[in-house]
């Protein structure tokens, strides 16, 4: 008896010396898996930073082979709990955000993906995922607008209060049924049938499992209507292929830093949009100006408004030139290939929280939520 107790008592103590180890595990062991994007992924110089961060043998392999980079970057570009520019970035990519000498990627891309991706990894990298769905309780009114405002990656404050207070009043202004959620569960074909529209709203980083991706696609590509403003399309890298290069049709390449809010002027490229109803033939603007590594224009999008690039500077870090030439900010485009194809607008002016105060692009703004939820036939 005495044996017995002696080892239950060793065992007792080894386990409080383990202290946080054990209980993470045990926490990470009943865990359910949520079936987010990568989760089973290798790890590799394509994963997002943050998933390199949360595990101690991937971030010591990524000290190794890139000395500095884990106290180079800013503290926001290094956290492990969302909001976190970590979720934007790979491992890769933060190397050229610092200027660093490329390591050989073949050899590092091996060396991380020697590391085994345990059940405690997955939990850890599907933690900033949600999978119960919310409940709405939707005001009267039409149209049926859900407000998303889950963001896993860079969240800049000011630029997300002013445009959700800018949405909220249109809603009351115009009568629709607008809700809010922070919850990527609500996209799930159920809830998504009781709205004509979804706004993103400043959306960065990775925000849907993958079975709430189907359902968002499902639901655009058979008639859903989308507006996205600003950050919605400006992540450094992206993790779904479709939702930036089919959705959106632009993958964004950076801002002017020197400085990096200019005045520009803006002008109008399609009267005839829906969304351009009103609107003057040009106006200027004070924002922060993206510039996208291709052109939305060549990839299908009716272009509503370009950017005059005479009228700034469009130069980024280290005297990169952010020209296009053809500067699309704002456009529209049809969704899938049916008979019911979605409608989607994306606004890439926003950054200032001034700019949702500004008459003109209030009302591009509420158009634009009209048109995406009108369920009419959208016309390239």
């Amino acid at each position: 008896m005495k044996h017995i107790l002696k080892t239950l008592l060793g065992a007792a103590c080894l386990l409080a010396a383990a202290g946080p180890a054990v209980a993470h595990a045990a926490s990470a062991a009943a865990a359910p898996l949520v079936d987010c994007p990568l989760r089973d992924a290798p790890y590799s110089t394509a994963s997002p930073l943050i998933d390199i961060l949360l595990n101690p043998r991937a971030k010591a392999v990524a000290d190794k082979a890139l000395p500095g980079v884990g106290t180079r970057l800013p503290a926001q570009f290094m956290g492990t709990t969302p909001p976190s520019f970590a979720a934007i970035l790979s491992l890769k990519e933060a190397a050229g955000f610092l200027r660093m000498q490329q390591p050989d990627l073949a050899a590092l891309d091996r060396e991380l993906a020697a590391i085994p991706v345990t059940r405690a990894d997955k939990v850890a990298r599907c933690a900033r995922y949600d999978v119960v769905p919310p409940r709405f309780t939707l005001p009267q009114g039409r149209p049926r607008v859900l407000l998303f405002e889950k963001i896993n990656g860079f969240r800049d404050g000011p630029s997300v209060d002013a445009a959700h207070a800018a949405f909220v009043a249109m809603a009351k202004r115009k009568g629709w049924a607008l809700v809010t959620t922070d919850k990527g569960s609500a996209f799930t074909p159920a809830i998504l049938r009781r709205f004509d529209a979804v706004i993103w709203n400043n959306i960065s980083g990775d925000v849907l499992t993958l079975s709430q991706r189907r359902a968002f696609q499902a639901w655009m590509e058979n008639g859903g209507g989308f507006v996205g403003v600003h950050g919605t399309a400006g992540d450094p890298v992206y993790f779904w292929d479709w939702y930036v290069d089919e959705l959106l049709g632009a993958r964004f390449l950076a801002h002017p830093m020197n400085p990096q809010f200019q005045t520009a002027r803006i002008k109008l490229d399609d009267a005839a949009h829906p969304v351009s109803r009103g609107l003057p033939a040009e106006w200027e603007a004070n924002d922060e100006w993206y510039s996208f590594k291709n052109n939305p224009r060549a990839t299908g999008s009716r272009i509503i408004a370009t950017l005059d690039e005479s009228t700034y500077k469009p130069e980024g870090m280290a005297g990169m030139s952010l020209r296009m030439g053809d500067h699309p900010i704002a456009w529209s485009r049809c969704i899938g290939s049916g008979a019911h194809k979605g409608r989607m607008f994306y606004s890439a002016i926003g950054h200032r929280p001034e700019r949702y105060g500004d008459a003109v692009y209030v009302q591009m703004l509420e158009q634009a939520v009209a048109w995406a939820a009108s369920g009419e036939a959208c016309r390239p």
